[in-house]
């Protein structure tokens, strides 16, 4: 996996495939197991298990063995690494938009050139 400076860019990386996606997506209504995880997706379950590791890395997701039974439980906190990100973004371009409204509407209007 690439290094990323920011546990953000871990966050990203991991969400940007959509197999991973679909994982978080189904780990948001509760621990599952890895063989539960792996049934609707057409993988051998080492390259499953490699989709696993990397939401792991991201911090997105905890595993825990029972027996032969591995248990994914999504951790909600990593997203809010990267929503708190987002916002900090959307700050700066709604100022940013904010002072374009205020030039436009401040503007004065120009003849037009004959």
């Amino acid at each position: 996996m690439a290094k990323y400076a920011l546990p953000v860019g871990r966050v990203f990386h991991a969400l940007g495939d959509p197999t991973r996606q679909a994982v978080v997506d189904r780990l948001s209504a509760g621990p599952v197991s890895v063989g539960e995880l792996a049934v609707p997706f057409e993988m051998a379950l080492p390259s499953f298990m490699k989709h696993i590791r990397q939401l792991e890395l991201a911090g997105l997701i905890t595993t825990s063995k029972v027996g032969r039974v591995r248990t994914c439980t999504l951790q909600p906190a990593a997203m809010a690494v990267a929503e708190s990100w987002l916002a900090r973004q959307r700050e700066v371009w709604e100022r940013r938009t904010d002072r374009l409204e205020h030039f436009v509407a401040t503007s004065q209007p120009r003849e037009p050139i004959a």
